[in-house]
């Protein structure tokens, strides 16, 4: 037969759950940690569907030993009864089928969370084990599978079941449904599921659902923990803010029903910089936006301008305060809930909501309720009015900073720093841009890159602490000023991050305290001032090695102390001959037993910093693409990384004297 012939003998059909096992990262996003997280939400989401139905009050999550995983609540249970168009159990097409559950069609759930019909046989299809449960009218029964496939007919559970994990777990309801499974290790990378990130996850929903309890358990550890939030957003709100002085004491909360849709926002300002701002839509993280989050932030905007100008804050020949203006210190949260058969997502995944009909309504909404807090509230609304109007001179101020310290266009790359060794290439997508520490280092980096794609950008010391500073201050200093030039994005409101010169923009500090502060104060920067170079996963560290071993004209780097252990350990000899801070000792080394080997004639120099390495090095164990190990920079959890930045680099010290008297003792000092 020939290779190119295309025949119906090539068409591939799928059945069941076949595509699932097929194309894992198609219904999950991916096979990692994240994935298998997943997992978990998608049971869950099963009980908050109940929640939101009113039919549920309780979700209990218990991780078990050998990574087992169940999920349980006190709702109606999934019916058991054979369904009339298949013939089996409705558990089991449930269970098996793609696109079938209560989410479809009259006499489901109005309001759901999952909306494509794939979650709880998608996670069927990607475990080794799972076992459903169902109590019903007060009988119980239960079904197992293997890989999506049913190992049985659902059946009643005996007085003594055999189960393939052990548990503590009493499940006490008079209905509901429990589903315990474990991932496929042969589809994950990992299977064993991370309690502070499930906390995160269920903390997250519990802040949404108001009222319900979720009660979390870990049988490994023994950790448990249990959320219940009788306010929702207000608290979520003083929750995101609690590191932060604010400018109203309490929040401002809308919560409206319009044409069959919940609407809920709350919005407060901190005397910070920056913005935080979440949305939601039937109780999923819509981390891409979409029409609720554009009509709030239309209504934001309006709402402000026509009151400043109300209260003559604004002139009518002044210009209107922008959405730059009101995001400065804006933590928010807008949250919609509507009928499942209605809603429109964007991608499986759901990270942005796609229904235009919904910007008009959330931006009256919100519009509404913002005028009469601004009507009944007026101390705090001129604070928020201060606020923003300061931000709006700060922006004025920023953008003379551009056009008077800089010449015109120079922030968006048409003129490049002095200090900038650029590379040849064009192609953003094949370029690099080392940060470098040090006029040291960066000389030895400049002569050593491959000047095809490598640029090298040296920061003499310690840059601004941009956590703490407005635009206008940000570009009066030099290295931040000479790092945007390089950059080519713009910053502020003229950012375009199209423009982007690099692709791998990699910081290159010295493994100590002070290269680590600067890292620190780099990553803050760009989380600030230019999140989307992180987001789009142009944000690099590079790892230069902490040791050179040679014994004779064998060359070994290690870049951590176990490698070290471990190249040591390969060498295979008696005695060393140590090489620390330019002294060298003859070092007796345990025997094997021990967990090393005896070895001699060894020279192992401990690098302090970049600038002990020549050129060739430096290529050879930081640059060379071959070689080298970078750490990519991700924002997995933006509220959690904001929290982080505040509390470490802000101006508030109590938070940040709690961290280190919480953490000092895991503290790796370089002494």
């Amino acid at each position: 037969m020939s290779k190119n012939k295309y025949s119906a003998e090539q068409i591939q059909v799928l059945e069941g759950l076949e595509p699932v096992r097929k194309r894992p990262g198609m219904y999950i996003g991916s096979t990692d940690l994240r994935g298998l997280h997943h997992l978990i939400k998608e049971v869950v989401d099963n009980s908050i569907d109940e929640a939101l139905a009113d039919h549920a009050k309780n979700i209990w999550v218990t991780l078990h030993e050998d990574n087992f995983v169940t999920v349980a609540d006190d709702g109606r249970g999934i019916p058991v009864e054979i369904h009339p168009k298949v013939g089996v159990s409705a558990l089991e097409v449930i269970m098996t089928t793609l696109h079938a559950g209560g989410k479809f069609g009259d006499g489901g759930y109005k309001v759901s969370t999952g909306l494509h019909g794939v979650g709880v046989s998608a996670v069927n299809a990607l475990s080794k084990y799972l076992r459903a449960e169902v109590r019903r009218e007060g009988k119980t029964h239960f079904q197992e599978y293997s890989q999506g496939k049913a190992k049985g007919k659902v059946a009643p559970v005996p007085s003594n079941p055999k189960l393939p994990f052990k548990t503590n777990f009493e499940w006490k309801v008079k209905s509901g449904t429990k589903v315990t499974f474990l991932a496929d290790d042969t589809v994950f990378s990992t299977i064993t599921p991370e309690f502070e990130r499930l906390e995160k996850q269920l903390k997250q929903v519990a802040y949404l659902v108001a009222g319900i309890f979720f009660h979390l358990y870990d049988e490994r550890s023994g950790q448990e923990r249990h959320f219940y939030f009788q306010s929702g957003l207000a608290t979520l709100i003083k929750h995101l803010n609690r590191n932060k002085a604010l400018i109203h004491p309490e929040p401002i909360l809308i919560h409206r029903i319009v044409e069959g849709v919940d609407i809920e926002a709350a919005i407060q300002y901190n005397d910070g910089f920056n913005e935080n701002v979440e949305s939601f839509a039937n109780v999923v993280p819509t981390t891409e936006g979409g029409s609720h989050l554009t009509g709030f932030r239309i209504a934001l905007t309006r709402a402000i301008n026509d009151y400043a100008r109300k209260i003559e804050a604004l002139k009518e020949k002044d210009e209107n305060l922008t959405g730059e203006d009101i995001k400065e210190g804006l933590t928010a949260v807008i949250s919609i809930k509507m009928d499942s058969d209605k809603i429109q997502f964007e991608s499986q995944t759901k990270e942005k909501l796609g229904n235009a009909e919904l910007q008009p309504l959330v931006s009256q909404v919100v519009r509404d309720g913002l005028d009469m807090f601004f009507e009944e509230n007026p101390t705090d609304a001129r604070r928020i009015m201060e606020k923003v109007l300061l931000a709006a001179r700060a922006r004025a101020a920023a953008r003379a900073a551009k056009d008077a310290v800089i010449r015109k266009g120079a922030l968006e790359g048409m003129t490049l720093p002095g200090k900038l060794a650029d590379c040849q290439e064009r192609d953003a997508s094949q370029s690099e841009l080392y940060i470098v520490e040090g006029d040291s280092a960066g000389g030895s980096a400049k002569q050593g890159r491959d000047r095809k794609f490598q640029a090298i950008l040296p920061l003499r010391g310690k840059i601004l602490n941009t956590e703490r500073a407005r635009l206008d201050k940000v570009l009066e200093f030099e290295e931040i000023k000479a790092l945007v030039i390089a950059l080519g994005t713009g910053i502020g409101d003229t950012v375009d991050y199209g423009k982007t010169r690099y692709h791998r923009i990699i910081i290159m500090t010295d493994a100590d305290v002070d290269g680590e502060h600067i890292r620190t104060l780099l990553l803050t920067f760009f989380f600030r001032y230019l999140p989307e170079i992180i987001n789009k996963g142009y944000m690099y560290i590079a790892q230069p090695p902490l040791y050179k071993i040679q014994k004779g004209k064998e060359i070994h780097y290690a870049y951590s102390d176990e490698e070290r252990d471990g190249i040591l350990k390969q060498i295979k000899t008696g005695k060393a001959a140590v090489k620390t801070d330019d002294v060298v000792t003859e070092t007796e080394v345990a025997p094997e037993t021990d967990g090393q080997v005896k070895m001699t004639g060894i020279i192992i120099q401990r690098y302090k910093g970049l600038g002990e390495m020549n050129p060739d090095q430096l290529w050879e164990t930081t640059m060379n693409p071959e070689n080298r190990v970078l750490k990519q920079v991700t924002i997995e959890d933006a509220v959690a990384a904001d929290e982080v930045f505040t509390m470490l680099m802000g101006d508030e010290v109590p938070p940040r004297k709690r961290f280190i008297q919480t953490h000092a003792k895991l503290a790796t000092l370089d002494i």
